[in-house]
């Protein structure tokens, strides 16, 4: 890679500390709105008394698991931190710093996790109760987004505040300072998206493998001891896990961004990536409080036109402050460096670069909800094929998602190919054009908030169907409103796990430039030269490096599907269980008193011990990988490995989501009255195929995007270790080697536990929790 086109040592003007302080001021406007959001979703009634219960269940429940998750993760957080203090750096003050930004990242993303399901678990019952009343359908609608609407504000907020008040303390070092930020935001994330993701996979299966498959009630019937689980799990893993998934993206990008632009842009580079992120605030606040839905109108089209005005509005305005902010020619930056006059020629127009750029990735979330909407909605043809194929039983439905899952992939990884590659061609330089791929990126990101919406209007409309069900007290007519309004939110869940993986890709390749950065700096500081061939992928240690990283991927989808796998087997045993030996379960109602009633808090802590004793491997997985390739293969390889795990990671994630998306709005037909209605074996069918489909598109294909994140971070962080063990005057082979065969030892290891521990269902009968309700 070439050098920066900028000289050294470039220093803020007053003007820039005042972009970078606006935009602090726009974050904190950010986090205010929010608040108000909160205050007017907390003031819509709270429903029946049955309902009010059964919501105190459910976040008590919630609550319990994120903070057994919070201490699990404690010790983890602190070995980072000393890890991050002991790899190389500059000096220890920027150490230090670094290793802070990532305690701040990590309590950031827990904040966002817990905000998120917090106010989920308290929105979800006035949700219930507004669909008893006139006008239920439009107010209902109105809750669950401005819901989504405060953890939007909270993700947009936080993510932008971090960033700037960085880029004010420490300025040019801002962006190694932000390698910790996005570690410890993408590392917190991915622990959530896998302990969230197993808890609610676990309850989900072991519910409706029970209750719908074999004693025939509803999915949300109270004699069904899982379903309190279940919902729960609605919160933990898409409420709290994915606003902490979207967060880490927000901040990774950004990180990635500053990294790219400071080299290519100087200090324009730190400012203008955050007035972007800046402009979409401002129009996610738009998105959000115009979101409404129109006299007989489904809700999916009332969000999807907030979201398309809002990215308009932001489309509209990147561009003019590209062209605004950013002068027309390289050679008008500040502190240019005169001897990289050609260079400077062959890079473009900054304007105009950053303006495409932008725009690129704004157009890219768009086109990636109109196709990931059009996989897994149900008034389209690929989920209509899905539910017919339930007329000839569950095998066919199984057949007929995972050909809509590889289908989709095909065409979202196409045009995300298209976006990275045509932002690449912006420039006749690498770094230029690298930091393009960056803009990109932080274009997407100016529609998070409205995405974040989205995403959170999913688990609030299903837990308050869940919620309205079990607590019997909602008529035929209110009941159809929250089917709709489920319904609407499956396909918005599937929609913002698109863009997300959208989002994961585009912020990867940016840290792939920053990898290759790092490892021309760490040539540079041992005095030697970065060439080409290092990176030629006809070299066998490079192309298996590559095979590596897309085996690390389908390893990491293995153990988070088995995961699900045991823990449900718990859950089924146990629902079993208490079918069986509890006298009057079956005559059991809401509200009913003590006799009959199913011991929700067993399923609860079956629930909770086996998501969190899963944590570690995948963990320890993404870290210590990228470890072993770099300090055992070298730099080539590393930077195949990375280039492996995206492409793997690419198709995978969006493979895992769609397909599970389409098994669960084909049920969703089927329950509508299609091909027999409940109750019929088409509707058994689909069951099954969501079954299956549960662990993929909640658990395991969410959980790759942080993971892709994660290993680019840490070869990040690691790269100026690996050149000074490898070559020049520090080379020691000695040294090197054994750190490379600790880390593999700590993956065999880690997996050989998780594969030979006693599986959940043998435990279910011999140390499973006992009774307990889910207060204690």
């Amino acid at each position: 890679m070439q050098a920066s086109v900028l000289a050294q040592g470039v220093q803020f003007s007053s003007s820039d500390y005042a972009v970078v302080s606006v935009v602090a001021v726009i974050a904190l406007i950010a986090l205010a709105i929010g608040f108000f959001l909160r205050q007017q979703v907390l003031a819509a009634d709270e429903g029946t008394q049955n309902m009010r219960d059964i919501g105190k269940a459910v976040q008590e429940g919630a609550s319990a698991f994120l903070q057994r998750q919070f201490r699990t993760l404690a010790p983890f957080i602190v070995i980072v931190f000393l890890v991050l203090l002991a790899l190389p750096a500059d000096n220890w003050g920027e150490r230090i710093a670094r290793s802070i930004a990532f305690v701040f990242g990590a309590l950031f993303s827990m904040s966002i996790g817990g905000l998120g399901m917090n106010l989920a678990t308290k929105a979800n019952i006035r949700v219930a109760a507004a669909s008893t009343k006139p006008g239920g359908r439009d107010e209902g609608a109105r809750i669950a987004f401005r819901t989504g609407g405060v953890v939007g504000m909270a993700t947009v907020g936080l993510g932008l505040l971090g960033a700037s008040v960085v880029v004010l303390i420490f300025v040019e070092n801002a962006p190694k300072v932000l390698e910790g930020f996005g570690l410890g935001a993408a590392l917190l994330a991915m622990f959530m998206r896998v302990g969230g993701g197993i808890f609610t996979k676990a309850a989900d299966v072991g519910a409706d493998l029970v209750g719908k498959v074999e004693q025939g009630i509803p999915e949300d019937d109270p004699r069904n001891a899982a379903t309190i689980a279940d919902n729960v799990g609605d919160n933990v893993g898409d409420c709290a896990g994915m606003a902490a998934d979207l967060f880490e993206s927000y901040a990774v990008m950004l990180v990635a961004a500053l990294i790219l632009g400071s080299v290519a842009f100087g200090t324009l580079g730190l400012t203008y990536p955050l007035i972007v992120p800046a402009i979409g605030v401002l129009t996610a606040i738009i998105g959000v409080f115009i979101t409404r839905t129109r006299e007989g109108e489904n809700a999916l089209k009332a969000i999807n036109r907030s979201f398309y005005i809002s990215a308009g509005i932001s489309l509209v305005l990147t561009i003019i402050a590209a062209f605004v902010y950013l002068p027309s020619s390289f050679t008008e930056l500040p502190g240019v460096n005169a001897a990289s006059v050609g260079d400077l020629v062959a890079a473009g127009n900054p304007a105009r670069i950053a303006a495409i750029a932008v725009a690129i990735g704004i157009v890219l979330a768009i086109i990636i909800l109109a196709l990931t909407g059009y996989y897994t909605g149900t008034e389209d043809k690929p989920v209509k094929d899905v539910g017919t194929s339930s007329l000839t039983g569950a095998a066919t439905v199984i057949l007929a998602g995972i050909s809509v899952g590889f289908e989709s992939a095909v065409y979202t990884a196409i045009v995300i190919g298209a976006a990275v590659y045509g932002a690449f061609l912006l420039s006749g330089s690498v770094i230029v054009a690298l930091f393009a791929v960056a803009m990109a990126g932080t274009g997407l990101l100016t529609t998070v908030g409205v995405i974040v919406a989205m995403d959170t209007f999913g688990p609030v409309s299903d837990n308050a169907q869940g919620i309205a069900e079990m607590s019997g007290d909602v008529d035929e007519k209110a009941a159809e409103i929250l089917t709709e309004l489920d319904a609407v939110g499956n396909t918005t869940k599937a929609i913002t796990k698109g863009i997300a993986i959208a989002t994961a890709v585009l912020a990867a390749t940016a840290l792939f430039g920053s990898y290759n950065d790092a490892i021309r700096q760490g040539y540079e500081s041992v005095g030697s030269q970065l060439t080409n061939d290092i990176y030629n992928i006809t070299s066998p240690n490079t192309l298996v490096g590559v095979v590596l990283g897309a085996a690390v991927v389908f390893m990491f989808s293995g153990l988070a599907i088995n995961a699900v796998s045991r823990a449900a087997g718990a859950v089924v045993y146990e629902v079993r269980r208490q079918f069986n030996s509890i006298p009057g379960i079956m005559e059991y109602k809401a509200g009913g008193g003590e006799a009959g009633r199913p011991q929700y808090g067993r399923v609860v802590d079956l629930c909770t011990r086996d998501a969190l004793r899963e944590l570690a491997t995948p963990g320890l997985l993404a870290i210590l990988a990228p470890i072993t390739v770099g300090f055992g293969l070298g730099v080539g390889p590393l930077a195949g490995y990375l280039g492996g795990a995206i492409a793997a990671g690419t198709l995978m994630a969006v493979f895992l989501a769609n397909s599970g998306g389409a098994w669960d709005n084909a049920k969703k037909l089927v329950e509508d009255g299609n091909h027999g209605g409940k109750g019929s074996d088409a509707h058994e069918a689909t069951i099954i195929g969501d079954t299956v489909g549960d662990p993929f598109k909640d658990t395991a294909g969410p959980s790759i995007n942080p993971l892709i994140k994660v290993m680019n971070l840490v070869s990040v962080l690691i790269a100026p270790a690996v050149v000074a063990l490898s070559i020049g005057p520090s080379a020691n082979p000695a040294i090197r080697i054994p750190i490379a065969v600790v880390a593999l030892l700590g993956i065999v290891v880690a997996v050989y536990v998780s594969k030979r521990r006693s599986t959940a269902i043998a435990d279910s009968n011999t140390d499973a929790p006992t009774p307990e309700t889910v207060s204690s």
